[in-house]
């Protein structure tokens, strides 16, 4: 008889996985990127290259590098970091993690514990609001505008918590082209949001994966860069600027954490040869990388505006975003995102529902929608297919075609 390991897994996991088949013909979802935009012949060569050169470090742990990576990367990161984000830091500051999730596994074993608080965005990262809700974590969530974060929210919100005797473990935010809206803090409020955090003494916890990818190719000073007192944890990955099957990601903390993060990493070393081929081909084809990359991205997100505008007219809600991967839509409030997105996946179109997404109570009129890998054809198609199927479902649009929004 087989045995029925149903019987013997623990009852608090998540809801199990099915056998994958393949992605959708309209693939709206997760975070993959342009594959037209990856730079193949040149990774390959520099892959070819660095291994020629250091091969013989894979014989180690940690190509001799240490517990944080391998350092040619890492001194690579020194200087994008200071030229993009106005970070000063040295090597020792970074940790290489596998991807940007690891880093976020590593800061939450280290700083928070069942019952504890903290603070985010309202609308969020979903690989966040899950790890949290899996640690009993309490999330108290702050609006995000048009320029990112409301601070005077936050203020309000860290009022509150003081008077009741609560310390947050930390302040969670994407300044820098925010999952899922896209906006982007302004420097006002990353001013005011450090000068909070100093005033209540709480750790900032920022993520900056999409911070490469500004249409205008320049950008805030990460927070980090900021901060005089030491607060701020700052963490990026190289899943959407280079490509995400990769899995490298990044965590740049003062030592006082630093040595306690190492302490949990135990792992034995994130992935070598992606560390190598990276350092090789990022010191010098990064900029140029990251700036085609941002032309075809953009694009592909006015493909997807077009669309939507042709099809849904001003039933579908939406601010276009000054970089990134996402577009975050908001339909009429007889819409149902999560009954939507089960109806589109079984007919081959896949999108996100707001709930997955944010902790707003009107989310399920959300959708994200992954711009990045579809061609603007398929996007295209795609988008006239989701109409038809809101207008079949919801009778929203009422009709397919519309005028666009500056007609």
């Amino acid at each position: 008889m087989k045995f029925d390991f149903r019987t013997a897994v623990n009852s608090d996991l998540p809801a199990p996985q099915k056998l994958w088949s393949a992605f959708p013909k309209y693939n709206f979802v997760g975070g993959h990127n342009d594959a037209d935009s990856l730079p193949i012949d040149e990774i390959t060569a520099a892959c070819n290259s660095v291994l020629l050169r250091e091969g013989k470090t894979l014989a180690t742990y940690s190509l001799e590098s240490g517990p944080q990576g391998y350092l040619p990367l890492r001194e690579f990161l020194v200087s994008k970091l200071d030229k993009y984000a106005s970070m000063q830091c040295d090597a020792d500051n970074i940790l290489l993690t596998s991807g940007s999730l690891q880093a976020i596994d590593l800061i939450n074993a280290a700083l928070l514990k069942p019952g504890d608080t903290v603070i985010i965005e309202e609308s969020n990262y979903g690989g966040v609001l899950s790890r949290l809700s899996q640690l009993d974590v309490n999330m108290i969530a702050v609006p995000v505008d048009e320029n990112g974060m409301r601070t005077d929210a936050l203020e309000q919100t860290l009022q509150q918590l003081k008077s009741q005797g609560i310390k947050p473990g930390y302040i969670y935010t994407i300044p820098t082209v925010h999952n899922p809206t896209g906006t982007i803090m302004s420097l006002a409020r990353r001013e005011h949001l450090i000068e909070l955090a100093v005033k209540y003494d709480v750790a900032i916890f920022e993520d900056e994966c999409y911070a490469d990818l500004v249409w205008s190719g320049t950008r805030p000073p990460a927070l980090y860069s900021m901060d005089s007192t030491a607060r701020v944890i700052h963490i990026g990955s190289f899943s959407k600027t280079i490509a995400p099957a990769l899995r490298v990601g990044y965590l740049v903390a003062d030592w006082s954490l630093m040595g306690y993060l190492l302490s949990l990493k135990t792992d034995a070393g994130s992935g070598a040869l992606e560390q190598m081929l990276l350092a090789e081909y990022c010191t010098e084809k990064f900029d140029y990388h990251v700036t085609k990359l941002n032309k075809n991205l953009q694009v592909k997100l006015n493909a997807l505006t077009n669309a939507i505008d042709r099809e849904f007219g001003t039933t579908a809600e939406y601010h276009s975003p000054p970089g990134g991967i996402f577009l975050w839509v908001k339909l009429p409030d007889t819409i149902n995102t999560s009954k939507l997105s089960e109806v589109c996946a079984a007919e081959g179109v896949a999108i996100n529902p707001g709930n997955e997404w944010s902790l707003q109570s009107d989310s399920t009129q959300y959708l994200r929608l992954c711009f990045a890998n579809p061609s603007a054809e398929t996007i295209d198609e795609g988008i006239t297919k989701l109409a038809a199927i809101c207008h079949r479902e919801f009778g929203i649009p009422l009709h397919g075609h519309n005028q666009p929004r500056d007609a």
